[in-house]
């Protein structure tokens, strides 16, 4: 298959997105969270092709992209005053709700399950596709699964060049990582995937809310709510590892840093790369040939946005080993420590 690759401001590029999306195809887009690979939400065919591309297990929801409130009254049994209250506070946005489904959504885009997973994105080429194709875009993020969420065009175009019919190049993406997901099917809504709209800022409109602890638990044991947070995710090539002080986990100590520094002289003695993630206030702490650098410690936006492109990096630089420093596990830091666990495969080192 040949994809066709265009900027979204090239005049007709909108236009033949939206064609495609109608005749079941495939495209990518971007969001203001990572880029996402879109189907129709309501043909089945053409969300089994979506896992397909993506190598994605089938039991793992999609999520559906809407561009007006109204529709999830189409999508949706059950709609509660809270979940309202949450869409009028935060959509547009990075928040995606999950709600007992209509009929109308078939299971191959729920994954098998009797609920459906809504959002409405407010990046304008994503509004505007969902507004021009008239359809429910299904869409999970535009990679293989399993690596590193797409946060350009030019990662979706690394994994899905010949894959799927188009990929529309916005740019760089603003958040860096995916929504932020609600479960609103039972009596206290739960919070199923951290992401930029936090526990704290949900509960600052609709009271009490829960967060599923095996999100940001070292503990691999434990299991997550949502289907599709039990696969590995966002993992580059090389074996991530992150290194955290045991009396505080978000704080960068001394002995986090000798043991890291003690890591690379190990393995880069044995012949093997290795690479170092970390904020710009520790760069120079480290004695690594790769330092890759996150954004800065006190800022999670600036991490989040290069959270994926930095693990990108390690691969395209072939690192055998990755050491990384941990964050706060509040608030949106929860949601950057969650995609780091995931990344490493659960190998924390705690000094």
């Amino acid at each position: 298959m040949e994809t066709i690759i265009k900027k979204t401001n090239e005049a007709d590029a909108i236009k033949l997105a939206s064609e495609i999306l109608k005749k079941g195809g495939l495209v990518a887009f971007p969001t203001e969270t990572v880029y996402g690979l879109g189907g129709d939400a309501l043909r089945p065919e053409a969300s089994m092709d979506i896992y397909k591309a993506k190598g994605r297990p089938s039991d793992n929801p999609l999520i559906v992209h809407i561009a007006d409130t109204k529709d999830v009254y189409k999508l949706a049994e059950n709609v509660s005053s809270k979940a309202e209250a949450l869409m009028e506070a935060f959509w547009p946005g990075p928040m995606t709700l999950i709600f007992n489904k209509k009929e109308l959504v078939p299971k191959e885009t729920t994954g098998g399950l009797n609920t459906v997973a809504i959002r409405m994105p407010s990046h304008p080429d994503a509004a505007r596709l969902i507004r021009e194709s008239g359809v429910y875009i299904a869409a999970p993020s535009a990679n293989t699964s399993g690596r590193p969420s797409p946060s350009t065009a030019e990662h979706v175009i690394e994994d899905l060049n010949g894959k799927i019919d188009m990929i529309l190049d916005g740019g760089p993406v603003g958040i860096g990582i995916e929504s932020t997901i609600v479960d609103m099917t039972g009596e206290i809504p739960t919070i199923c995937r951290p992401g930029f709209i936090t526990k704290k800022m949900l509960e600052s409109i609709i009271g009490e809310v829960e967060i599923d602890k095996a999100l940001i638990s070292p503990d691999k044991n434990l299991h997550p709510k949502a289907p599709g947070m039990k696969y590995t995710h966002y993992a580059p090539h090389g074996q991530l590892y992150i290194v955290e002080s045991e009396k505080d986990e978000s704080v960068v100590t001394d002995e986090v840093i000798s043991k890291i520094n003690s890591l690379v002289e190990e393995k880069t003695n044995e012949g093997y790369k290795v690479a170092v993630l970390t904020t710009k206030d520790k760069m120079s702490s480290y004695k690594c040939e790769n330092i890759i650098l996150l954004g800065e410690k006190g800022d999670g936006t600036t991490v989040a946005s290069r959270l994926y492109a930095a693990l990108r990096e390690c691969d395209t630089i072939k690192a055998d080993f990755i050491y990384s420093e941990g964050f706060n596990r509040d608030d949106f830091g929860g949601a950057i420590m969650n995609r780091l666990i995931k990344s490493a495969g659960h190998k924390v080192i705690l000094v």
